[in-house]
């Protein structure tokens, strides 16, 4: 057996969802650019979940389907009024929620394709009002009803903050979530997958995927990036700064990638939207702050800016609360994750690799009577 640690270069299924091929991303064969430029995040839901892009009925389908799933349960909402969710962090949250929602659901553990694409609209309509509901309850407020007619990216902006968004911040969102949606086989999709190979239920899997994201050295590196933007908090900082994080050999967050060797083609279209709400908001130090870190260390270490580099500053100038950006994440990969978990249902076989043992061996059992 060969061991290579983190599964590093190991190709561990066939995929038709998405590739990165010479450092560029595509969905089905869609470049991402494309995509960040022209989709809505519904139409790209629809390409994971379909593996085609959908013409003009099916997308206004698909939009209401979504929509007419969004409003929680008096269950649910009671749920997250159970605990003190000042004290929990919204990916926990999150992460009960959701295996909360499998309990209530009497068609759980139903395998047929009928019962997974409900399953599937119904989570991915409702992680949004859940984020939403989390981020109001918290702070005494109650949650606010999905709009009909409003994009997914607008519902939750207007969940979230009880007034109508306005066009920038919902093409940031949207733009966001587009980016977000999907990854080839990143470790929360990988959980996923492992997980529903065992043919457990589509709960399950999203439930250890949002276990998975909310690692820091995965989805929480978003909520890295704002804290460091906020303990410069000024231009002049910056250096000085990350001089001394460089010299104590911490980790710069948001700061190049494990499969990029040329940059996150995804970063560019943040950098922009994080460019213009942050002067839309009168507040462009937290794009100027975030250009100078990465000049200085792309000069330094040669390592560009990631996706989650500069959607720190987007969310920030949404008025997102910092703890809410994985959940975010998790709002927008959740299409990748299903569309990876419909993938391993139609073709299945047990995720079972083997470990190259490193400890003693042929050690002699010793009765606990003669032991020291």
């Amino acid at each position: 057996m060969t061991q290579t640690k983190g599964l590093a270069g190991v190709v561990a299924a066939h995929s038709s969802i998405s590739s990165i091929i010479d450092d560029q991303l595509a969905y089905v064969g869609y470049k991402i650019d494309d995509l960040a430029e022209h989709a809505s995040f519904e139409e790209v839901i629809y390409l994971l979940w379909y593996l085609r892009l959908p013409n003009h009925v099916e997308l206004t389908e698909f939009k209401k389907e979504l929509t007419s799933y969004m409003s929680l349960s008096k269950v649910l909402v009671d749920h997250l009024h159970s605990y003190d969710l000042t004290k929990v962090h919204p990916m926990a949250s999150l992460r009960t929620a959701v295996s909360f929602m499998g309990m209530l659901d009497a068609d759980s553990d139903v395998q047929g394709e009928e019962a997974n694409n409900r399953k599937a609209i119904r989570i991915q309509a409702q992680i949004a009002s859940i984020v939403a509901a989390i981020s109001r309850i918290r702070v005494g407020k109650a949650p606010v009803e999905p709009k009909e007619g409003y994009s997914y990216a607008e519902n939750f902006l207007y969940m979230l903050n009880d007034r109508e968004p306005n066009e920038i911040e919902v093409e940031a969102l949207n733009k966001a979530l587009v980016l977000h949606a999907d990854h080839e086989l990143n470790a929360s999709t990988f959980t996923a997958r492992v997980c529903v190979a065992t043919l457990s239920d589509m709960y399950s899997g999203i439930t250890a995927a949002i276990s998975a994201l909310k690692g820091p050295l995965h989805g929480g590196a978003n909520e890295g990036v704002m804290k460091m933007l906020l303990e410069i908090n000024e231009e002049e900082n910056v250096l000085p700064y990350i001089k001394e994080k460089l010299a104590n050999k911490e980790k710069i967050m948001g700061i190049g990638h494990r499969v990029y060797k040329n940059g996150d083609p995804r970063a560019k279209h943040l950098e922009k939207m994080s460019k213009e709400l942050t002067a839309l908001k009168g507040e462009p130090k937290w794009y100027n702050i975030s250009r100078k870190i990465e000049d200085y260390i792309k000069k330094e270490k040669g390592l560009p800016a990631n996706v989650d580099f500069y959607s720190a500053s987007v969310y920030h100038s949404l008025g997102i609360e910092t703890d809410l950006f994985t959940p975010i994440f998790a709002m927008s990969r959740v299409s990748g994750w299903i569309a990876h978990i419909l993938e391993q249902y139609a073709d299945n076989r047990l995720i079972r690799p083997r470990a190259e043992y490193t400890g003693p061996k042929e050690a002699v059992f010793i009765p606990i009577s003669q032991r020291d």
